[in-house]
């Protein structure tokens, strides 16, 4: 039964290849591109109106307003006038390119075998050729963090953007941050039972021992390196890398957190977080620990919340002081991301401090603030330009693209399936 079921997958895959290959990536920008009279929404809360964005060599060269900008009347110019222009969304926590149909096993790649797997690498398991991917970004998102899962030390994640040949092609950072699930004290079985874990201490203790050991060898001389797990964490130990935990109680939380610090980790960021990180956010805010909403177009945690919970969190994380972003739980739902924005601005935020929650958020977060999150002089020309409001899914709609100065082809399956059937019955008409 297994082999008949691996053998459907492999039969499946290469007629997805064939039937739904993703357009070529775009050539490298060879000239000035200017987007005249459009409105700016700068992603740190500023708006410029009838302005105009001059990117050159894959920068932005200047951003300013029309009377006001000065620019080659030669490039290549676009008139937006009406339209909105925002920074290219960032997607935190995500599968994509390692999950193509989650009930097909040979479509997904997320894990590895074994609990302690620092030195695995998502980064080299990504397909860049995913049929999700220009899916997810005709509707804005530009640049994601593929993170690997599983175990309780997962491996490292990378930031990748979206239109590239290859793994390499599309790596804008490479193993930014560890991935640490902590062990859950309780397991939940259903209608209301709880159990203990009886692992949870052998579990913690295996962690431990993990990062005493990486610590012992990144003190030991030179010569004697060469154990690739331990020379995972090196980097982690020395600062140069992100924390990323999963935890999912307050207790566990505060338990993990704890233990980073005990290890001189200064960036840490709380992912697959809800309503029970809310419960310490004091902690939180103490240890300067970002967090990442997992999904707030969902149910509350328990049936002692509120109803709206889960979309109210980002404001009070926002307004607490907290560095928060947002994330969606169920891969395909990635396609929405700019509306998981859109609600948290219907519940106490404003629409430019939401939009810095997709945005100039999430690339402090994931440490790539300097080229990304924020439409600045000198960062990449990443970048999008929409009909209507980006938040809104009444008046959006992303009608160009732009990574690093390159015009993204925003065509996707669902278009071209959408154009194909349009097509039979304008052919036929109603019956």
């Amino acid at each position: 039964m297994i082999r008949f079921i691996y053998l459907i997958g492999f039969l499946i895959v290469p007629f997805i290849a064939v039937n739904a290959q993703p357009p070529s990536p775009a050539p490298a920008q060879d000239k000035p591109i200017l987007l005249v009279g459009g409105t700016v929404h700068v992603g740190n809360g500023e708006v410029i109106e009838d302005a105009v964005v001059v990117m050159e060599e894959g920068r932005i060269e200047k951003i300013g307003t029309k009377g006001e900008t000065q620019y080659n009347k030669e490039s290549f110019v676009y008139d937006v006038t009406g339209k909105q222009i925002y920074p290219g969304l960032i997607l935190p926590a995500s599968t994509l390119g390692l999950v193509e149909i989650g009930s097909v096993r040979a479509t997904v790649d997320t894990r590895e075998t074994g609990t302690l797997n620092p030195n695995v690498r998502s980064i080299v398991a990504y397909d860049s050729d995913s049929r999700l991917i220009p899916t997810i970004r005709s509707n804005g998102v530009m640049l994601a963090q593929v993170v690997p899962g599983g175990g309780l030390i997962s491996g490292t994640s990378s930031i990748v953007q979206l239109d590239a040949w290859d793994w390499e092609d599309a790596a804008v950072r490479m193993g930014n941050g560890m991935h640490m699930r902590w062990p859950r004290k309780f397991h939940h079985k259903g209608e209301g039972r709880i159990s203990k874990n009886p692992e949870y201490e052998k579990q913690v203790k295996s962690i431990r021992a993990l990062f005493e050991d990486a610590r012992v060898y990144s003190r030991g001389p030179e010569q004697h390196k060469g154990n690739l797990k331990l020379e995972a964490l090196k980097g982690l130990l020395e600062g140069s890398m992100h924390l990323y935990i999963d935890a999912s109680s307050p207790e566990t939380i505060i338990e993990s957190v704890s233990f980073a610090r005990e290890y001189g980790i200064d960036n840490i960021v709380l992912t697959g977080a809800g309503e029970e990180a809310w419960k310490v956010k004091d902690f939180l805010k103490k240890h300067d620990v970002a967090v990442i909403l997992s999904e707030i177009h969902s149910l509350p945690a328990g049936s002692h919340y509120d109803i709206w919970e889960p979309c109210k969190l980002p404001a009070k994380f926002y307004h607490a002081g907290i560095q928060v972003g947002l994330s969606v739980s169920w891969l395909p739902r990635s396609m929405n991301y700019p509306f998981l924005a859109g609600t948290a601005a219907a519940f106490g935020l404003g629409k430019e401090e939401a939009l810095q929650l997709i945005t100039k958020m999430p690339a402090e977060i994931l440490g790539i603030d300097d080229i990304a999150g924020t439409l600045e002089e000198g960062k990449d020309a990443t970048l999008i330009v929409s009909e209507g409001d980006i938040l809104d899914m009444k008046t959006n709609e992303v009608t160009r693209a732009f990574i690093r100065g390159r015009e993204i082809d925003l065509d996707n399956r669902h278009k071209k399936l959408y154009r194909k059937y349009k097509g039979r019955y304008d052919q036929q008409g109603p019956k």
